[in-house]
C-alpha cells in the first residue's frame, strides 16, 4: 500500500497578517513607543480597579455594621470610606481615558501619515489597477482600526483584567467555595466564542469592501457630476449605489447576528452562576452561620464581575473583526514601493538641455508593445513636435521622460547623463509640464501657480501669471489672486484653467518644457490665448510638444510622426508637406474640416 505523502504541517507563522501575528506586530511596532504612558495608565487602572474591589468590600461591612453590630457610627466611618474610593475611582477613569485617547490619536495620526508617504512612493502603474476610494478606505478605516485594536488590548489587558483580578480576589477573600460555582460557567463560553471567530473575519473582510464600493460609488458619481446630469444617468447611479448599500446592510446584519450570538448564551450561563451562587450563599447564611454582610459583598463583587467577564469573552471575536481594518492598512505598507525614492543618486546637471531616446522599448502590458525602438534627439532650445493617430505612442513619450515608467529598453538621455542614473526629483524640476486635462487642487489660484515652485513669492506668482496672459482675467475676480478655484477648478473655465497651468510650469523656470495638446480641447478664442501663454512657456527652452491641431506646431524646428510606437516621418512642416507622406494627409484633412488656420502657431526659437 502506497503511503500518501504527508501534508506540510501549517505553522501560525505561515500568514504574516494571521491574528496573533498580527497582535504582536502591532504591539511591538505601535505601543512600544508608548510605553510609559503606557505605564502610567496601567497604574490609573489599577487604581480604579482597587477602589471598585475596595467599594465592593466595604459594602459588605456597612450591611454588617448596620445589621449584625448596630453601629451608627461604624456605617458612617464606612460610608465616608466609599464616597472617596469611588472619587478615587473616577478621577482614575478619567486619567487613564484621556491617555489612553491621546495614544490612540496618535497612532491613528501616524499610521495616516505612513499610508499617505508610501502611496506618494507608487507609480503611476500601481494606481492604474486600483480605484481611489480604496485608498480613502484604508486610510481611514484602516488606521482607524489599529487604534481600535490597541485600545482594546490595552483595556483587555489593564482595566478588564484587573478589575476582574480584584474583584475575584475580593470574593476569594469572602468565600472561595461561592467563587468556585462561579467560574464554572467559563469553559463552555470559551469553546463556543472559539467558533464564531472564523466566521467574524470573513464578514469584517466584506463589511471593509463593501464600504469601499459605496465610497467609489459615490466618488464617480459627484466628481462626474456634470455627465451624470448631462445623460441623466442620476437613476442608474442611485440604483447602483443602493445595490451596494444593501450589501453592505445586509452584511452588517449578519455581523450584528453573529457577534451578539455569545450574549444570550452569556446571559444564561451567567444566570445559572447567579442562581447557583445566591442558593448556596443563602443557606451559607442560614445554616452555616456566614455573615449577612459577607455575603452581600461577595455577590456584589460578582455582579461587578460580571461586565469586564463579557468583555474579555468577546475580545477574541472583537479583535479579530478589528484586524482585518489593520491587514488593509498594513498590506499596503509593508508591500513594496513601485516607485522607491532615489535621492542617493546624483543629480540631473544640464547644461544645454538636449534630450535623446536612444532605442526606446516600452509596453503597458506583456506582449502589446507601445513604443518600438523610438530614437530621436530634441534639439536644445528648440521645439520638437509629435503628431500623429491617438494610441499611437506620443503621450508614453513623455510619460517616460519624466519617469512616470520605467523603459522596456534602450535609453533616454539628458545632455549625455541617462535619466535612470539621476533621482527623480532632479529630473521632475528641471521640467515643466502642460497637460491637456489640467489638475487643479483645491485651493485658490494663486497657491495653485505657486505649487510650481516650493516657496514662491507673491511677485513671482504675479510675473508668471503675467507671462501666462492670465493676470488679467486673475484681477477680474473680486478676490484676484486668493479666488479659490472649486474641486479640480471647475469655477474656472477651460482656457482659465490652462493659462493657469501654463503659470505653474513657468513659474518653475525649467529648461525643459513638455505639452501634452495643451489646447485641444479649447475654443479658438480660448487657444489664442492660451497658445500665447505657450509661446511665452517655450521660449529658449527645449520644448516637446504632443500635438493634436497641427496649425499650432507649423513652425516647430522638428516634427515626428508617431504611428503605432514608430517614428515613420520627420522633417519640418514645408518638407513633410512636399512629401506627400502620412503628416502631408493629416494636415490636409484638418484642412478641409476646419478651414485656413487663424491662430499664431508655436514659435520655434535657436
Amino acid at each position: 500500500m502506497t503511503e500518501l505523502p504527508k501534508q506540510p504541517t501549517r505553522k501560525i507563522t505561515d500568514d504574516p497578517y494571521g491574528a496573533a501575528i498580527l497582535i504582536r506586530r502591532l504591539v511591538m511596532e505601535q505601543g512600544i513607543v508608548y510605553w510609559r504612558r503606557y505605564l502610567l495608565a496601567f497604574a490609573l487602572m489599577g487604581l480604579a480597579a482597587g477602589a471598585t474591589a475596595g467599594s465592593a468590600y466595604i459594602l459588605g461591612q456597612v450591611i454588617n455594621q448596620a445589621y449584625v453590630d448596630k453601629n451608627v457610627l461604624g456605617i458612617a466611618l464606612l460610608s465616608g470610606v466609599t464616597v472617596i474610593l469611588l472619587f478615587v475611582k473616577g478621577v482614575a477613569t478619567y486619567g487613564h481615558s484621556v491617555i489612553l485617547s491621546k495614544i490612540g490619536n496618535a497612532i491613528l495620526a501616524n499610521n495616516q501619515r505612513r499610508l499617505f508617504a508610501k502611496l506618494m512612493n507608487e507609480s503611476i502603474g500601481f494606481y492604474s489597477e486600483r480605484h481611489s476610494s480604496e485608498f480613502l478606505a484604508r486610510l481611514t478605516s484602516g488606521a482607524r482600526s489599529i487604534t481600535e485594536v490597541m485600545e482594546l488590548l490595552i483595556n483587555a489587558v489593564g482595566r478588564d483584567v484587573l478589575l476582574l483580578i480584584s474583584l475575584v480576589a475580593v470574593m476569594v477573600a469572602q468565600d472561595p467555595i461561592l467563587s468556585l460555582i462561579g467560574l464554572l460557567v467559563v469553559p463552555p463560553a470559551m469553546l463556543f466564542l472559539r467558533k464564531l471567530v472564523k466566521r467574524i473575519k470573513g464578514l469584517a473582510h466584506n463589511q471593509f469592501t463593501g464600504s469601499a464600493d459605496i465610497m467609489e460609488t459615490m466618488q464617480e458619481a459627484l466628481q462626474g457630476i456634470r455627465t451624470v446630469k448631462a445623460f441623466t444617468l442620476e437613476q442608474a447611479m442611485q440604483r447602483q449605489i443602493d445595490e451596494n448599500i444593501a450589501i453592505v446592510e445586509r452584511n452588517s446584519n449578519k455581523m450584528a447576528r453573529v457577534s451578539n450570538r455569545a450574549n444570550p448564551l452569556m446571559e444564561m450561563l451567567g444566570g445559572f452562576a447567579v442562581a447557583g451562587c445566591l442558593l448556596y450563599g443563602g443557606y451559607s447564611v442560614v445554616a452555616l452561620g456566614a455573615t449577612p454582610g459577607q455575603f452581600f459583598s461577595f455577590m456584589t463583587a460578582f455582579l461587578l464581575a460580571t461586565e469586564p467577564a463579557k468583555r474579555l469573552s468577546r475580545l477574541n471575536i472583537d479583535l479579530n473583526s478589528k484586524l482585518v481594518g489593520a491587514r488593509m492598512l498594513l498590506e499596503i505598507v509593508d508591500s513594496p514601493a513601485s516607485e522607491p525614492p532615489d535621492d542617493h543618486k546624483p543629480a540631473l546637471k544640464l547644461s544645454t538641455a538636449r534630450v535623446e531616446f536612444r532605442d526606446v522599448a516600452f509596453s503597458y502590458r506583456r506582449d502589446e508593445p507601445v513604443l518600438k525602438r523610438m530614437s530621436f534627439v530634441a534639439e536644445p532650445g528648440k521645439t520638437t513636435a509629435l503628431v500623429g493617430p491617438s494610441g499611437g505612442g506620443k503621450s508614453t513619450v513623455l510619460a517616460l521622460l519624466l519617469r512616470l515608467y520605467e523603459v522596456d529598453s534602450g535609453d533616454i538621455l539628458i545632455d549625455g547623463q541617462s535619466i535612470s542614473a539621476v533621482s527623480r526629483r532632479s529630473l521632475r524640476r528641471q521640467s515643466g509640464y502642460v497637460g491637456q486635462d489640467v489638475y487643479l487642487f483645491r485651493d485658490t489660484i494663486g497657491a495653485n501657480i505657486a505649487f510650481g515652485k516650493e516657496g514662491a513669492s507673491q511677485v513671482e506668482i504675479v510675473a508668471a501669471a503675467k507671462a501666462a496672459c492670465a493676470h488679467d482675467f486673475i484681477m477680474g475676480f473680486p478676490l484676484g489672486y486668493d479666488t479659490p478655484v472649486g474641486e479640480h477648478g471647475t469655477q474656472l473655465s477651460g482656457g482659465q484653467r490652462q493659462r493657469i497651468a501654463v503659470a505653474r510650469a513657468l513659474i518653475r523656470n525649467a529648461p525643459i518644457i513638455l505639452l501634452d495638446e495643451a489646447t485641444a480641447a479649447l475654443d479658438s478664442e480660448s487657444e489664442k490665448a492660451v497658445q500665447e501663454a505657450i509661446d511665452h512657456l517655450c521660449r529658449n527652452r527645449t520644448t516637446i510638444v504632443i500635438a493634436h491641431r497641427l496649425h499650432t506646431i507649423m513652425h516647430a524646428d522638428a516634427i515626428l510622426v508617431v504611428e503605432g510606437g514608430e517614428i515613420v516621418e520627420r522633417g519640418q512642416h514645408d518638407d513633410l508637406l512636399r512629401r506627400g507622406g502620412r503628416y502631408a494627409s493629416f494636415f490636409r484633412l484638418q484642412q478641409r474640416e476646419a478651414g485656413p488656420p487663424s491662430l499664431a502657431p508655436v514659435t520655434a526659437t535657436a
